[in-house]
């Protein structure tokens, strides 16, 4: 673990609801989420990521543009993606959206490419599901080829072959920072070492302990490789409010009503009350005041020897103004905490 944990925030880009319980538009959502980007940066969080959702309860389907707007804002936080969904798009553009947004932001920019939890942009991409693995694999080895910055000449089976092919525009700062996003695929986390990349751990429920042989494996296939350590961070979602009690009663609704859609589509049967509690004392959901959260974090970035955490601070129709506090808490205390924690 690095000698200070970096601390970020993630979203999807939620759709939330207005005082009369209204569906705000997407147009609005996104409008809410750059200015809770811009508290963030002023409260000292070091990153935030944007996830790409291809489906009407998620606003963000382009992170990168959002991100852009997000750039002209703010001075210091890095600015990235929560995934790409690799697959379903052209390296190529993937790299060249990262490489202006990189310049956009005077070298803040971040990319977290994975293969996505949902499946609807591969039917809106005129894709074949059937190719899932084989699409992401191709495609980020043309990625990485991308990173070097020099002419590329590659062939592969799902586009045509390129000869010393310059990419432009190129990244001022001499790289792209460039993370693999991991769910819970074995063959994902030796990808990564492969490619020489960080490895983002997404740990959405469940005891985080589980994912140690993760990291083990990680370090083995670097360590077999001959490359250097190379960072590890977690993804997990979360909210913040004054007290326990407090962050417990503005998330359990929200929370439960988006598990259960979501779970409804995937054969999960309807979260308990006893089920959010679980996974707030056990599991991977960092849900209560600035010093519970902070020890939470502080607790998983020991047992995992990470370098950083990122917390997904939306959730469902959680209020603008709710996540707003939450952010500002996040910032102002929670990080300070953990730093205090691990020092």
């Amino acid at each position: 673990m690095v000698a200070q944990l970096e601390m970020g925030l993630d979203t999807f880009g939620d759709v939330t609801t207005n005082a009369t319980g209204a569906a705000l538009s997407h147009a609005q959502v996104i409008r809410n989420v750059i200015d809770e980007a811009v508290l963030a940066d002023q409260v000292g969080i070091d990153f935030i990521g944007l996830g790409e959702h291809h489906r009407g309860d998620f606003a963000i389907s382009s992170p990168e543009m959002v991100l852009a707007g997000i750039a002209g804002r703010t001075q210091g936080i890095r600015l990235g993606s929560a995934v790409t969904v690799l697959s379903s798009d052209d390296p190529i553009r993937v790299f060249q959206r990262f490489s202006t947004l990189n310049a956009l932001s005077n070298g803040r920019a971040e990319v977290i490419l994975g293969r996505g939890s949902f499946t609807e942009s591969f039917p809106l991409f005129g894709f074949d599901l059937d190719q899932y693995e084989e699409l992401f694999t191709e495609k980020l080895d043309l990625f990485a080829a991308l990173l070097k910055q020099e002419p590329v000449t590659w062939t592969g089976k799902r586009r045509p072959p390129l000869t010393a092919q310059r990419v432009f525009p190129l990244i001022e700062t001499g790289s792209l920072t460039t993370w693999i996003g991991v769910g819970g695929s074995q063959e994902s986390v030796v990808r990564a070492a492969r490619y020489g990349m960080p490895l983002m751990l997404a740990i959405i429920g469940g005891e985080p302990m589980r994912f140690v042989s993760y990291i083990d494996l990680y370090h083995r296939a670097l360590d077999r490789l001959g490359k250097p350590r190379l960072p590890i961070g977690v993804h997990s979602p979360g909210h913040i409010a004054e007290t326990d009690a407090q962050a417990k009663e503005e998330l359990w609704a929200p929370y439960k009503a988006m598990r259960d859609r979501i779970g409804a589509e995937r054969g999960w049967g309807p979260m308990t009350r006893r089920e959010f509690d679980s996974e707030i004392a056990q599991g991977s959901l960092y849900c209560g005041s600035p010093e519970t959260v902070a020890r939470k974090i502080a607790a998983t970035a020991q047992l995992l020897k990470i370098d950083r955490f990122d917390m997904k601070y939306s959730a469902g129709t959680l209020s603008h103004e709710i996540l707003m506090r939450s952010v500002e808490l996040y910032g102002s205390t929670v990080i300070p905490l953990v730093r205090e924690m691990l020092a």
